[in-house]
């Protein structure tokens, strides 16, 4: 029977970051990668908007997001693999409107913490916005949060793709198989069952099951407040409205971002609730019903716009507080979890690939104190909400 020190259920994103940093920070350490389906046609990291920001609620949060824009920008020279080349930011920011007293009070308490790690928020009056952005109308609003650098959008599958390469040439093995069972002996899985494969020995499991994680979780006796929360994104031409400059757009329930000569929205459907795993039907519905009206209201450019394609995608959504669950329950030591993301996964990989291979190495949080997205905060009942979902 094969052995491994680390077996990594699922090969995205976040399994591919954490093999990664696994394998740099320890070589010689046998890591196991199982992905399922290597094309990705279903995963989150490649349906994704592929987006970062540092407008978060969390401190904890924008602190990941201070460490992944930095690897982002430094992608090729942080793997050590100049052939990894840029991944293409573009840095547009961020814009979150306030229409209430209240809403620009959050906005500006939040550009101050935001700030303090090292952020560049700014907060904007109406007429602020209005000179940076002249094709909004702003008679509505109270203020806006503007990140002016570090925020903005890059390649998906070009950070999943350099992650891949980089921890294969540093031993990584990876498995087209998918994860059907995990043998517990005293309170510690000893040994995962691969569809394909068979059984394997490890020392450890990393749960990066994205969507699937709760089932992971339940192969150990273990509960897991993720589910499958569905996205239809729309690609829209809008002739009118041609702002290669325009930032993320959130406003209301809706975002909007320039790509190329067409744009990307997509909205939090108002019955916004768990769905199959295998369920990638579009709601064509949301755009003309529930984005369109607000889009057309903010520009009036807008008023010719055409669907031109569409995708579905899903969050692997964490219906406790809505933040990553990270590290291991005390039930069951060797399991570690990084799941439950909530459409932000993608950003914020570096950083959680890093903290995570960190703890299953040394038995904490390092380079970073994560503590607060500890998985075992499910079981205290202490919510870290993050508000700014998107």
């Amino acid at each position: 029977m094969d052995s491994y020190d680390v077996v990594i259920a699922g090969g995205a994103v976040m399994g591919t970051s954490l093999a990664f940093w696994l394998t740099k920070m320890q070589p010689g350490l046998r890591v196991l990668v199982a992905e399922r389906d290597p094309s990705f046609a279903h995963a989150a990291t490649a349906l994704s908007v592929a987006s970062i920001r540092q407008q978060f609620s969390s401190p904890t949060n924008v602190a990941i997001s201070r460490f992944g824009i930095d690897f982002i920008r430094h992608f090729a020279a942080r793997l050590n693999q100049p052939a990894a080349g840029s991944l293409g930011l573009t840095e547009n920011g961020y814009l979150f409107l306030a229409r209430s007293p209240e809403g620009a009070a959050i906005l500006t308490t939040r550009a101050q913490m935001q700030c303090s790690f090292g952020a560049e928020t700014q907060v904007l009056t109406p007429e602020a916005v209005k000179a940076r952005f002249p094709w909004m109308q702003v008679d509505d609003l109270v203020a806006g949060s503007f990140g002016a650098r570090d925020e903005g959008w890059f390649d998906n599958m070009g950070l999943l793709g350099g992650f891949r390469l980089a921890a294969k040439a540093q031993g990584a093995t990876f498995l087209t198989d998918e994860v059907t069972g995990l043998v517990l002996d005293g309170g510690r899985v000893t040994t995962v069952r691969l569809a394909k494969a068979g059984e394997i020995r490890c020392g450890a499991v990393a749960n990066a099951a994205g969507t699937r994680a709760s089932v992971v979780a339940g192969m150990a006796g273990l509960a897991l407040p993720v589910e499958a929360r569905k996205r239809t994104v729309f690609v829209i031409d809008a002739p009118n409205a041609r702002h290669p400059d325009a930032p993320l757009l959130i406003d209301g329930s809706y975002y909007l971002r320039p790509e190329r000569n067409h744009w990307i929205t997509a909205t939090v459907p108002d019955d916004d609730k768990a769905c199959d795993v295998s369920d990638f039907n579009p709601d064509l519905h949301l755009f003309e019903d529930a984005i369109w009206p607000e889009l057309y209201a903010r520009a009036p450019g807008f008023d010719a716009v055409k669907v031109v394609r569409h995708w579905v995608g899903h969050y692997d959504y964490n219906a406790f507080d809505q933040n990553a669950l990270l590290g291991p329950l005390p039930m069951v030591p060797n399991l570690y979890f990084m799941n439950g993301f909530s459409g932000h996964g993608l950003q914020q990989s570096p950083a959680v690939g890093r903290g995570l291979a960190e703890h299953i190495l040394t038995g904490g949080w390092q380079s970073l104190d994560l503590s607060d997205l500890s998985v075992t905060r499910v079981l205290e009942g202490r919510r870290v909400l993050e508000t700014e979902i998107v």
